[in-house]
């Protein structure tokens, strides 16, 4: 089974590039944000994800561990395969559908091509819980590999898991502390810090009873 691959960027193309590894190419699927990160002729490792099929085998490549345990989760739900995993990354860095599944956010969720109304409610109804133990480093991701922050989002994750972790203290649930934080910070923005999502969260929350 094929979990990386060490090369140089030999073809970019739909959906997809090839990965000369010693003369070997390597034909991988991707988001097309992971696409957007590499250029033909230079070097890179790319973790892979294989699929094994009676008909077929498929590589899907990513740059960071953090979106191939996106990917992993994400085809977790029925109705999400492959494709539709990395349509939805390919539109969603790891931060932002952290913050739209624990919104709630359909719409958000909703922007990748293959994703109907009906799709991103079951995404975000079954992940929410996923996502906010994973938030908060207290379970698993697929198979027991632990999800990772990784890439431009990591500094706004941290703050996130922090800020979260501040409000399960208090006694509010996992799945509602992350939510009240993701909605507070959609409205502070980009590089808001911990004690503000704190404070947004709380505001959120509202007059709701601890201990719950």
């Amino acid at each position: 089974m094929i979990a990386l691959l060490k090369g140089r960027i030999e073809e970019v193309g739909d959906g997809f590039c090839v990965v000369d590894v010693n003369g070997v190419g390597y034909l991988v699927f991707c988001s097309s944000r992971t696409l957007g990160r590499v250029a033909v002729g230079e070097a890179a490792t790319v973790h892979i994800e294989t699929h094994v099929r009676e008909d077929h085998i498929h590589l899907y490549g990513f740059l960071d561990r953090g979106e191939r345990e996106w990917f992993k989760l994400l085809t977790t739900v029925q109705g999400v395969g492959a494709k539709v995993a990395l349509a939805i990354l390919s539109v969603l860095s790891g931060d932002e559908l952290t913050h739209a599944i624990a919104a709630g956010d359909k719409a958000q969720v909703g922007r990748a091509n293959g994703v109907g109304p009906k799709l991103a409610g079951r995404i975000v109804t079954e992940l929410k819980d996923k996502v906010a133990a994973i938030t908060l480093g207290a379970a698993a991701g697929p198979k027991g590999v632990k999800m990772v922050a990784t890439g431009p989002g990591a500094g706004a994750s941290d703050a996130t898991r922090d800020a979260t972790s501040a409000l399960v203290n208090l006694g509010y649930s996992p799945s509602d502390a992350l939510a009240a934080v993701s909605h507070a910070a959609g409205k502070l923005g980009e590089g808001a810090d911990v004690a503000a999502l704190i404070r947004g969260g709380l505001a959120e929350l509202g007059p709701k009873e601890h201990g719950r």
